[in-house]
Order: C-alpha cells, then sequence, then structure tokens
C-alpha cells in the first residue's frame, strides 16, 4: 500500500504547478503594476478592488466545496450530490447578480467608486464565474484529476498574465489610471471565462433534479463553514478596506488620495509576504480531500501529526528565506515609492505561518462534524482584526494592519488547536512545533542584529542562518530521513 503522505506530497506537487507556478508567474503582475503605475495610490485602487473579490468568492460558493468533499463520503449517488452542490451556487450567483445589476450606482458610491460603475458590474461577472466553475474543479480534485485541474488554473493564469502584458505595456496610457484598473479587470474575466470552457461537460450533464431534503442537510453543514470563511476574509483582507474607509475623510476630498496611496504601499509589500499564502494554497487543494479520505484509517492521527510537522518546518524557512533575504525580493517592486512599506513583511510572513498551522488544525472540527466552532473561531479573530484596525490605523496607519493580522492568526492557532484537543484530540507534537517556529523567530532576529552595510556580507549571513535553520530541522527529523519516511510503507 502507498505511503498515504507520499501520495499527498505527489498532489500537492501537481496542484503547485497551477497554484505555486502559476501564482509566481502571476508575481510578475507585482512589478508590472508597480513600474506603470508610478503613483502608489493607482495600485491601491486596483488593491482594494480585489480586496471586495476574496468577500464575495466566499459568499457565493456558500461553503459548498468543503461540503461537497464531506458529503461524498456518505452519499452513495455521487452525482446526486454534485447536482445539489452545483445548483445550489448557480442560483446563488443568479440572485446575486441580478442585485447587482439593480444596486451597482448605490454599490460604486459606498465603495469610493463613484462614476465609476463598470469596475463595480464587471468585477461581479468575474466573481460569479469563478463561484460556478469552483464546483466543477471540486469534481476534479475529488476524482483526484490533479493534471486536469492543474491544465485548466496554469491555462487561465497564463491568459490573465498575457492580456496584462498586451495592455499595460502597449495600451495603457498612464495620464489616465482609471484606463488601467479597466483593462486589468478586462483580462481577469478573459481568464475566468477559459474555465467553463473547459469544464462544459459538467454544465452540459446538468440535471435539474434538485433534491430539497439533502439541500436542507448541506446548507446546515455549510453555513457555519460560510460564516467562518466570511469572518478569515475580515481577518486577510478587510485591513485593506479599512485603511481606505478610515483614512479617508469627506470634509477633505485629498483624502482619498492619501488613503488610496496608503493602501497601495501596503498590498505590494504584502505580496512579498503572499510566498507562504501560495504554498499554503496549493497544499490545501491536495490536502482537505486527502485529510476527509484518511476519516477511517485507523492510523490517522499520526498521519496528521506527521503532515503537521513536515508543513510548519516548511512554512517557518519560507518565512526566514524571504525575511532575511528582503534586500533581494524587494526588486519585485520595481518602483522605490513603494518600498517604505517593507517593515510589514516579515509580520505578515509570521502571521501567514500562523494561518497555515490553524488551516492544518481546523480539520479537527470539518471531521467531527463540528463546524460552529470554526465560525465561532473565526467571528472571533474577525472582531479582534476590526477592533485593532479601527483603533489603531488612525495613528499608525498599516503597520497597525499588520500587527492586527498577526495577533490575530496567532490568537486562533492557539485556540483552535486547544479546542480541538478537547473535542477530537490529535496528539500533535508541540514541542518540535514551538522548535521549530520559535527557532525560526530567533534566527530572524539574530540575522537582523547581525546587518552591515555590505550587501555581500548581509547576503552570506542570512543565507548561512538558513542552512543552519535546515540543519537543525535534519538533525530534528533524522530518524524519519533515516528510515525512509518516504517509502512505499504504511503507518
Amino acid at each position: 500500500m502507498a505511503n498515504p503522505i507520499k501520495r499527498l506530497l505527489g498532489q500537492t506537487a501537481v496542484y503547485g504547478l497551477s497554484s505555486i507556478v502559476g501564482r509566481l508567474l502571476n508575481y510578475l503582475l507585482v512589478p508590472l503594476y508597480t513600474y506603470v503605475f508610478a503613483d502608489p495610490a493607482d495600485y491601491g485602487v486596483v488593491s482594494e478592488l480585489y480586496a471586495w473579490v476574496a468577500f464575495l468568492i466566499v459568499l457565493l460558493t456558500f461553503g459548498m466545496e468543503t461540503t461537497y468533499f464531506r458529503f461524498l463520503q456518505d452519499e452513495v449517488d455521487k452525482k446526486k450530490t454534485f447536482n445539489n452542490v452545483l445548483l445550489t451556487v448557480i442560483g446563488i450567483n443568479v440572485l446575486f447578480f441580478l442585485i447587482l445589476l439593480y444596486f451597482n450606482n448605490d454599490i460604486a458610491t459606498f465603495m469610493l467608486y463613484e462614476g465609476h460603475n463598470e469596475y463595480i458590474i464587471l468585477l461581479g461577472v468575474i466573481v460569479g464565474i469563478d463561484a460556478i466553475t469552483a464546483l466543477p474543479l471540486a469534481k476534479l480534485r475529488s476524482e483526484e484529476k490533479a493534471l486536469k485541474f492543474a491544465s485548466i488554473q496554469f491555462t487561465s493564469i497564463l491568459v490573465n498574465i498575457g492580456l496584462n502584458l498586451i495592455f499595460m505595456l502597449y495600451l495603457f496610457d498612464s495620464k489616465r489610471p482609471e484606463e488601467g484598473v479597466l483593462f486589468i479587470l478586462i483580462a481577469n474575466l478573459c481568464a475566468s471565462l477559459v474555465k467553463p470552457l473547459f469544464l462544459m461537460d459538467s454544465f452540459t450533464n446538468l440535471k435539474f433534479d434538485f433534491d430539497w431534503k439533502m439541500s436542507k442537510t448541506m446548507f446546515i453543514y455549510a453555513f457555519p463553514l460560510v460564516i467562518a470563511g466570511f469572518a478569515g476574509i475580515i481577518n486577510e483582507t478587510l485591513d485593506r478596506i479599512l485603511l481606505k474607509q478610515i483614512i479617508y475623510d469627506p470634509l477633505v476630498p485629498s483624502t482619498l488620495h492619501t488613503a488610496e496611496y496608503e493602501v497601495g504601499i501596503y498590498s505590494a509589500c504584502y505580496k512579498l509576504a503572499m510566498l507562504v499564502t501560495i504554498i499554503l494554497q496549493a497544499y490545501r487543494y491536495a490536502a482537505e480531500p486527502f485529510f476527509f479520505s484518511q476519516m477511517k484509517n485507523e492510523n490517522r492521527n499520526l498521519i496528521y501529526v506527521k503532515v503537521m510537522n513536515l508543513f510548519i518546518a516548511f512554512v517557518c524557512l519560507i518565512f526566514l528565506v524571504v525575511s532575511l533575504n528582503i534586500d533581494v525580493f524587494k526588486h519585485f517592486i520595481r518602483n522605490e515609492n513603494y518600498w517604505e512599506g517593507l517593515k510589514v513583511v516579515p509580520i505578515l510572513l509570521l502571521a501567514n505561518v500562523f494561518l497555515g498551522i490553524y488551516y492544518n488544525q481546523s480539520i479537527w472540527y470539518k471531521l467531527s462534524g463540528k463546524t460552529k466552532f470554526g465560525a465561532y473561531i473565526a467571528i472571533g479573530g474577525a472582531i479582534v482584526t476590526v477592533l485593532v484596525n479601527v483603533i489603531f490605523i488612525p495613528k499608525y496607519g498599516y503597520m497597525a494592519s499588520a500587527w492586527a493580522t498577526l495577533l490575530v492568526y496567532a490568537l486562533q492557532m492557539i485556540v483552535s488547536y486547544l479546542l480541538g484537543q478537547k473535542y477530537y484530540p490529535i496528539p500533535y507534537n508541540t514541542r518540535k512545533f514551538l522548535a521549530y517556529i520559535g527557532g525560526a523567530i530567533a534566527l530572524f532576529y539574530f540575522g537582523s542584529y547581525l546587518s552591515v552595510d555590505s550587501k555581500v556580507t548581509n547576503f552570506f549571513i542570512s543565507n548561512s542562518l538558513i542552512f543552519g535553520y535546515l540543519l537543525f530541522v535534519f538533525l530534528v527529523e533524522q530518524k524519519r530521513f533515516l528510515n525512509g519516511i518516504f517509502g512505499e510503507r504504511t503507518f
């Protein structure tokens, strides 16, 4: 029998072809946007628009991806299960778009985009397409068709990047920045349309035999996940929205530019912290169906523990690589006007490490069916996010947002662990976790303390510390390496 962790790593690698490599290619858009948008305020407009997208995608998929994976384990009729979740998401999106068409003017005014209703309509169409196609893509994941999944995602990403390069380098006039925002949205729309073209069979074979009884059960399971997801997005992206809304003073029109300027700097530097998130996204695509598939494995807890050990060691390594080499990574941002915000990068990197650990732990309430706890944790985090940002943004600007993110993810990680040990105990090796995380933080501060004027010397010192961390992990895990943990064996 194949080693389940080896299978998880293999699927993560394939999903990573579209997610990690694809998003790294999307990193090309960061230097592109920061180059063409010389004023960070213009990039701030794009960043804030896409912060709203994150909220909408959670609402419009309504937790049906996770619900689909969960119900597949119990339902005999797999086609009926898929049919029900897809019809549910289509119905939600049709209703959403009708509301958007009627109220787009009011929505644009509320979002401080008065006179740019086209932004709102285009954004709504993009999110609707992505939400509806999320279910056929989830079906591919459940069937372990990772290569097809990766090819669809990768094609969509390439279309987006290609059109962005054409529009922004050859058609965009920097004197009309609003034109650039429109080009970016059109490129995204074309990229989103690629997905339904590849997934057409899922829609042509759709049967309109909606099972209301099954739907009710699904809604009960999904609703706490939606609340948790919505609250989670508050923790991830609300800071950009709040930065704009709080700094802007309607009585002083010039503050709108200041607000968008702060959002632009913060968002550009936030991208450097996204390397952890990119790895995490690829991992989650494979991990969620994998964890559910291990439900009936008597050695499942041992597998979960071993997966967590390797995961924490890896994301802490990414934290060190980026934070200790910030002088190298900052050149992804082509305009020095943005560099004043680089001080948020280590804070946000560590925050995303904690977020990754929390995502790993969250499997306890999904497996046990106690999804309400996911909602409680996320809502608690959302409340802290809002309070810290509202209280401290007026004085500290985007630094308040960065520290709020770190605080919230650390609290969620701790609370999830404590609740998990009570309701669905998994014997995690907390001493090892603390050693990995504490060691990474200590090396970062040591590297910062040793910083000198010579860039070459700094590079040598920083990467020597990173090598030291790798050696430390190897020594801790040496028994696993020596025993061939990735060989063909079972636990």
